[in-house]
């Protein structure tokens, strides 16, 4: 799918051309229509094409005048997923006049923007405009951590209550989701890092102001998932012995009551003999065994819990 937008006076609307200060937006494009921005615009169609790739990393790359910006940006895949949260390629190509984004899937980060929901931008002004959209993706992560860590918290509390493998595999999906994210955003740290050092937003003081307030952000973001991981692998390890512990302590319950239940069979299985056995002719015999039955796992029991087995 391809859109063209323009901002106005009445802020951004749908434009059937592509002209100077046009935002070209392209959602999972099929082979026509990046050969027709690729032969309109002159851009590369390794560079249209690259954002497609669900496992491209976060790069920079130039070609004459057309400069290619690729990151990684956070998706939500669902609860019943491996991974809840994961990321996706997202393209940004600038040419003379033209911004042109790419990616896989519809994103709330560009929907933002068409939405209005990003202030103090213009497709006219292709820095600020980039520089909001970095903005955005860091504030993006941010929300997906803090729904990740309420997630988090949740399954820590029915873990509490429960102690099932069901909660520690939970808990293992959100790991790898950190661990995705925590690439994503190193990556994208570097990308921005190498743009800071290219003197490429240093045109308008503004601009690297903002570009400085992305990077905090983006720093903020890596730091959030650094520690959510290590406090998720801290629980997991936490939880693991608490129910291998509680594994333990239940076998030796049983066990216990195992060998109790054993004592008055034991005896019972002496008297079952066709042998010749003492005070078998006794009124008394079988009223004897269940004495001496019951007196055995007595103090079986009274020996188990002097040694706190039970």
């Amino acid at each position: 799918m391809l859109t063209i937008y323009k901002s106005s006076e009445t802020g951004l609307t749908p434009s059937q051309a592509i002209s100077p200060g046009t935002w070209v937006n392209m959602i999972d494009p099929d082979v026509t229509e990046i050969a027709q921005i690729s032969d309109t615009l002159g851009v590369p169609e390794e560079f249209l094409q690259a954002p497609l790739d669900i496992d491209e990393r976060a790069r920079t790359d130039r070609e004459e005048k057309t400069v290619l910006m690729l990151l990684r940006i956070p998706v939500f895949r669902g609860r019943s997923e491996d991974v809840p949260y994961s990321t996706i390629p997202l393209g940004i190509i600038i040419t003379n006049e033209i911004i042109i984004t790419i990616c896989r899937e519809e994103h709330e980060i560009l929907q933002d923007f068409i939405d209005g929901k990003v202030a103090d931008f213009s497709t006219k002004k292709r820095n600020l405009f980039i520089l909001r959209a970095f903005l955005n993706i860091a504030n993006h992560y941010l929300g997906y951590l803090r729904d990740i860590n309420r997630e988090i918290d949740s399954l820590e509390d029915r873990l509490q209550l429960s102690m099932r493998n069901e909660e520690l595999l939970e808990l293992l999906k959100f790991q790898k989701s950190l661990v995705y994210f925590t690439t994503a955003l190193k990556s994208n740290e570097l990308i921005m890092e190498r743009l800071q050092r290219s003197g490429l937003f240093q045109n308008f003081p503004e601009d690297a102001d903002l570009l400085d307030d992305v990077l905090t952000e983006n720093r903020q973001a890596i730091e959030m998932v650094g520690i959510s991981n290590d406090i998720l692998g801290q629980m997991m390890d936490t939880f693991a012995s608490i129910i291998s512990n509680n594994l333990n302590v239940v076998m030796k319950f049983l066990t216990s009551v195992t060998i109790i239940l054993m004592l008055p069979t034991l005896i019972a299985s002496f008297y079952g003999m066709n042998i010749a056995l003492p005070l078998q002719s006794s009124p008394y015999a079988f009223l004897l065994t269940v004495a001496i039955s019951l007196v055995l796992s007595f103090g079986a029991v009274l020996l188990f819990l002097k040694k706190d087995w039970f």
